[in-house]
């Protein structure tokens, strides 16, 4: 008879917390989806005006009412592949650091180091990109070898004033590095130990067995660390909009000022008067929501072709 009882309490204890679980995860879907609403309604003048065109408008003069969303596309995308292209050789090269090759009381002291960097607000990392960055690039890279001598190239032509596309993607480098080398170091401590054991049983060098039994067990863990690190990138606001220049302009040139979507908000929702100044101001977070929903999309694709590519494999 208790045992009975026991057993229903416990049944019922088990809908209890499967429904209030299932509750919590429509709660997350309805406030994505509230989101998105609420900012299409505030949107709504800059969309019947512009239409399509808004994407792929070049100009953003307040005076006319004629606003193009390409420059700061361009500028997002940009800026965040050059702090890619910078930060997931460091973050890797120190995750595999930390976890294959660090002795034992350097790897917590230099985790718990990597990780406070994370900690510290953007407008800090901004500040110092302001006084001690952007003078680093002007002097001795935008004046120095580079700017005299590859000045032929579009990539490194613009006028040298520490301010840009090079700077910004410096800065957000700074900022995704500690998140990569974060998550890159937990899914490699996840390889069995044994795993790594066979390999170098093999005769396998300590190199070839992280290439080869490390990376290929962790990859797809990896790209999401890497995917989770644009997603940071493409949000930040404060940092780059202090050393980006914020010039709306479409340029080849990794020396030129430029803005992104994040920094053209942060730097004109304050002062915009009139409804389709803000209207297409909410129109450029509705696209970054876009672009970042499409790229976690395509990564999570990538994630899956891979897993199963794996299990194929094996």
């Amino acid at each position: 008879m208790i045992g009975g009882k026991v057993r229903r309490h416990r049944r019922i204890g088990d809908r209890v917390f499967s429904n209030l679980t299932l509750f919590f995860a429509f709660v997350i879907v309805a406030i994505l989806i509230g989101m998105v609403v609420a900012l299409n309604i505030d949107a709504m003048p800059a969309i019947r005006k512009f239409g399509l065109d808004f994407i792929g408008g070049m100009s953003w003069n307040a005076v006319t009412e004629q606003f193009g969303a390409l420059p700061a596309i361009y500028g997002t995308l940009l800026s965040s592949a050059i702090g890619l292209v910078i930060a997931v050789p460091i973050s890797l090269g120190a995750a595999v650091f930390l976890v294959e090759l660090a002795p034992r009381w350097i790897r917590g002291p230099g985790s718990f180091l990597i990780e406070m960097l994370a900690a510290i607000p953007s407008v800090i990392i901004g500040l110092w990109g302001l006084f001690v960055l952007v003078p680093f690039v002007r002097d001795y890279i935008e004046k120095g070898w580079i700017g005299q001598n590859l000045d032929f190239i579009p990539l490194f032509r613009g006028p040298p004033f520490g301010l840009g596309f090079l700077t910004a993607g410096l800065i957000l480098a700074i900022m995704v590095i500690p998140i990569i080398t974060a998550m890159s170091r937990d899914v490699m401590r996840a390889v069995p130990t044994s795993q790594r054991e066979a390999m170098l049983a093999l005769g396998a060098t300590r190199w070839e067995m992280i290439r080869r039994a490390v990376f290929p067990y962790c990859r797809s863990g990896l790209v999401g660390a890497v995917i989770l690190g644009l997603g940071r990138a493409l949000g930040e606001t404060m940092a780059v909009t202090m050393v980006i220049g914020n010039k709306y302009t479409l340029t080849a040139s990794l020396f030129s000022p430029g803005t992104t979507i994040a920094s053209k908000i942060a730097g004109e929702f304050g002062e915009a008067t009139g409804d389709v100044f803000i209207a297409s101001l909410v129109e450029l977070a509705l696209v970054l929501f876009g672009v970042t929903l499409l790229i976690n999309v395509i990564a999570r694709l990538l994630v899956w072709r891979m897993t199963a590519v794996k299990g194929a494999q094996e």
